[in-house]
């Protein structure tokens, strides 16, 4: 038997330097395509065997995939692990749970791991806007998923809620509980899931011939806190609203914690609708009407699409043919959940929706 090859062996036949291989290999250095397949195509041919990275390399498989999600701590987040793993468990793949924080740079490292395989795939969630640099990144990878929010302009397969079916319906049943001033409170400017459920949210205001006011709109971050500081803002307007729908559970949490603070009852004073039905909305009091997503089909959605798409990939390595990009969207349906948090308006003589 030979002498066992070195990083040394694998960075003379690569024609790069030993550090660039070692930090490649760590997934702390993205390359160029050519370089990159350079490196990939040393490790193979010299058979090196730096750890369990290099023999699954020479087998072409990690048996693994890949999870980005920007916060585990987020419920929301946390229910799509636990659906993404089990999933992926169902098709005998491990899950490598990368926790981005919204990074670009992070984002950029575990997305450099595809490359070097440490996963056979990744599904890929983002909530911030994207400014074209994470599209960049992304480029043409066609074992990518992107799930929940989009980044514009790329070609993969994608699975979202259908977000402006859940706005409209949300606003319409204010609207037959006889609402006519509703805010809205909602995630960031730009985003993907912000624009469809305004768009929900201002059609269901149209058709019922109630004028769109830009001032009951809050913008700002998926959370509870700015659902506190947007409270804040629309009870102090000088015509409040009657009612309030909240972009996400979370928000409507930070929306109940000021109305509260304020003393006023919900839906007394103040009726909220949420989205997600995240586990804890039919604990709070009053139980929070909201438009149940299912977060566990969103997961389970995203490795069967992921799973199919690898399998094309490895067809496609027995016998080669060309293809151009291709985009596959699936859309999930909401449900409308009725609890308790949603009444008639009181309009009081002289109060600010009594002017209306």
């Amino acid at each position: 038997m030979g002498k066992p090859s070195t990083i040394r062996d694998v960075a003379e036949l690569a024609g790069v330097s030993k550090s660039t291989v070692s930090r490649y290999l760590n997934g702390d250095l993205i390359l160029p395509p050519d370089t990159a397949k350079r490196v990939n195509d040393a490790v193979r041919a010299l058979k090196y065997q730096r750890n369990s990275l290099a023999r699954r390399l020479s087998m072409g498989s990690s048996e693994t995939i890949g999870l980005a999600i920007p916060d585990i701590a987020n419920p929301f987040f946390a229910e799509l692990a636990d659906a993404v793993e089990s999933a992926a468990a169902g098709f005998r793949m491990g899950l490598a749970l990368c926790i981005t924080r919204n990074e670009l740079e992070r984002e950029a490292v575990y997305l450099g791991w595809l490359d070097t395989q440490r996963f056979d795939g990744l599904i890929f969630a983002t909530n911030r806007p994207d400014d074209g640099a994470l599209r960049r990144l992304i480029g043409d990878r066609r074992n990518l998923v992107l799930v929940d929010e989009d980044v514009s302009g790329l070609h993969v397969p994608k699975v979202f809620t259908d977000n402006e079916t859940g706005g409209y319906l949300a606003c319409r049943h204010l609207i037959e509980a006889g609402h006519r001033r509703i805010a809205h409170v909602t995630g960031p400017v730009g985003l993907f899931s912000v624009r469809e459920r305004l768009a929900g949210y201002r059609r269901a205001l149209r058709e019922a011939g109630i004028r769109f006011d830009a001032t009951l709109v809050r913008y700002g971050a998926y959370d509870r806190p700015f659902g506190r500081h947007a409270a804040q803002q629309l009870l102090a307007l000088g015509k409040r609203p009657t009612a309030i729908f909240a972009g996400s559970d979370y928000l409507a949490v930070g929306v109940l914690e000021t109305l509260r603070e304020q003393g006023l009852d919900v839906p007394r004073d103040m009726s909220l609708v949420g989205f997600d039905d995240m586990e804890f909305a039919g604990l709070l009091m009053p139980p929070l009407t909201t438009l149940r997503q299912s977060v566990g089909d969103l997961g389970r959605a995203s490795v069967e699409i992921l799973m199919a798409a690898l399998a094309g990939e490895r067809s496609e390595t027995r016998a080669p043919a060309v293809h151009g990009p291709t985009e596959t969207v699936r859309r999930l349906p909401v449900t409308l959940m009725q609890r308790a948090s949603v009444g008639p308006p009181i309009l009081r003589k002289n109060s600010p929706a009594h002017l209306e």
